[in-house]
């Protein structure tokens, strides 16, 4: 944790039931944030769905939409308690370690299954000074990121650089080396997946060539797969 939330007390939250994996979540409901209680809980209100009180059971993973525009974030929790103040009730929410910023998906994500090495130059190197990339396997990517399944565990906000294979013969289906990758959100694998983890990342850029091949190499992803 983080500390407590940093949000002031009447403010609107967002509010989206936590979506399966590969589908983005839909932030149609609205709560009010009523408090902090400590740095793993707070109070909100109840939100409301078809004039009711929303119904939840305490396994169902909730996300809060909060600030706006490049500053808006998203924070995870569940319902631990129905808490009344007075005439009020209001939900106390056990929040998790999950909190991350809130990206508005700008280029079209494609489904597809390729294969992708991940590493980072801080780990250790074997006997022969060489860094040896992990494995993993695209859920979706964009011109902007990627989802993929993973072993290793990341955190959210570190970052990995991330091999692209070569896809056709073309120079837009070049393999892709090194795109600096900044690590969105992180979840264990459904059961059953030869992966243990599912990471969402953004690709940071240094120049605007670099975003470029990037577009052309997922245009020629879609060509080749027909998506």
């Amino acid at each position: 944790m983080a500390g407590a939330l940093r949000i002031k007390s009447g403010s609107k939250l967002r509010l989206a039931l936590d979506a399966p994996i590969g589908k983005e979540p839909n932030f149609s409901m609205v709560c009010t944030f009523v408090k902090s209680l400590d740095e793993a809980t707070f109070l909100i209100s109840i939100p409301m769905r078809g004039g009711q009180p929303l119904q939840v059971d305490d396994q169902q993973k909730l996300l809060f939409c909060y600030g706006a525009d490049a500053d808006a974030m998203i924070v995870a929790g569940y319902v631990d308690d129905v808490v009344k103040e007075g005439i009020r009730r209001y939900w106390k929410i056990r929040r998790v370690s999950e909190q991350r910023p809130f990206f508005r998906r700008a280029d079209e994500r494609l489904k597809v299954t390729i294969p992708i090495h991940y590493s980072q130059p801080t780990w250790t190197p074997d006997e022969d000074g060489i860094v040896h990339p992990e494995e993993g396997m695209t859920l979706d990517i964009s011109a902007g990121g990627l989802a993929a399944y993973q072993n290793y565990n990341f955190s959210v906000g570190e970052a990995c650089e991330v091999t692209l294979p070569t896809i056709g013969a073309t120079r837009e289906g070049q393999e892709i080396e090194n795109v600096v990758s900044v690590v969105c959100w992180a979840r264990e694998a459904p059961k059953g997946s030869p992966f243990r983890r599912i990471c969402g990342y953004q690709f940071r850029f240094a120049d605007g060539e670099e975003r470029q091949r990037m577009q052309d190499y997922v245009a020629n992803i879609k060509r080749r797969y027909k998506l």
